[in-house]
């Protein structure tokens, strides 16, 4: 943690990953200028503007010209700056696909993609606006870290360790006040995963919004004698296989939970660990099915495709029952 850094959200209940990368941007940029901020005309939405605030020389607006935004991202990286680029997630990772792999992942450039309003975050703003795919697009780009936080804590954790950490970083961020998971502080290392709560019947590795509600459910499971262990795996490249190996071995059963496709996730990443390693367990991807989410308030969607408190729920007795 950078001297005199001190800003965190222990004492609420709920707050946006988004305010908590701008806030952080803002502080750390003041002493290292190394560091520049891009952004697609969207620094009110995605809270870099707080960084145009102090830093205005070394901010960036692009305007509705995403691609030429990462090009331009990658050009400053080349020439020794530390470029913070930041979108909306369905931008990000879809209409900037070949720049981000071409541009920055290809010769391995340390730009970092913090993306905004990720998964159905975007409830009403529609369809085309939801982004559940851009975790199975940007860990299959070689060289590329991929990561997830679970709330505004470990936003800030994982905003500052990025600093220093090699090659490019697609950051995954929410919209609104996100519940917080983390109420005191804890380590927090990129590819290493955080054991929230021990368990022995079952496992949940979950990221994003999804570990409070596989949190939740595993209380609500404790009254009924069932003890599920909890994973955050908020890096989901490079993958803490250990971690997922180890609660295999140990609970027998593994669900994973993401706000995202089933196919190439999360999921998908923790079903391959499987596989290789040869061991059938009981297992259960939970997020959205192969389709496309439909539009409506995110809480409704979360709803919808089993995302919170009851859907995982639901889901844990499930694959207990197959045992």
């Amino acid at each position: 943690m950078p001297k005199g850094f001190t800003f965190n959200v222990f004492d609420v209940d709920r707050f946006a990953t988004r305010e908590m990368y701008g806030k952080v941007l803002a502080q750390i940029g003041q002493t290292n200028r190394d560091i520049v901020v891009l952004t697609a005309d969207l620094m009110r939405s995605n809270k870099t503007g707080d960084f145009a605030k102090v830093c205005p020389e070394r901010f960036f607006n692009f305007g509705i010209a995403e691609q030429n935004m990462m090009a331009a991202a990658a050009g400053l990286a080349v020439n020794g700056k530390l470029p913070y680029v930041s979108t909306y997630a369905a931008f990000a990772s879809l209409r900037c696909a070949e720049q981000v792999r071409t541009d920055i992942a290809y010769p391995k450039l340390p730009v970092r993609i913090v993306s905004s309003h990720a998964g159905l975050s975007m409830g009403n703003g529609g369809t085309t606006h939801h982004a559940t795919e851009d975790i199975a697009i940007t860990r299959s780009m070689a060289n590329m870290t991929v990561i997830v936080p679970a709330d505004a804590n470990e936003c800030a954790k994982a905003v500052i360790e990025s600093i220093t950490y090699p090659g490019p970083i697609y950051m995954r961020l929410g919209r609104g006040a996100e519940p917080i998971v983390y109420k005191a502080d804890y380590e927090f290392k990129i590819g290493k995963a955080v054991t929230v709560r021990e368990g022995r019947d079952v496992t949940v590795i979950a990221c994003g919004i999804a570990v409070m509600a596989a949190i939740k459910a595993a209380r609500k499971l404790e009254a009924e004698g069932i003890s599920v262990r909890i994973i955050d795996m908020h890096t989901i490249k490079p993958l803490d296989t250990e971690a997922i190996l180890k609660a295999a071995r140990e609970t027998g059963a593994i669900i994973t939970v993401e706000e995202h496709n089933i196919i190439g996730g999360l999921g998908g990443a923790v079903a391959e660990t499987l596989a290789d390693a040869g061991l059938g367990i009981r297992f259960l991807r939970l997020g959205i099915p192969d389709i496309y989410s439909t539009i409506g308030q995110p809480d409704d969607l979360y709803q919808r495709y089993g995302l919170d408190q009851d859907g995982v729920f639901r889901a844990i007795k499930s694959v207990l029952q197959k045992g």
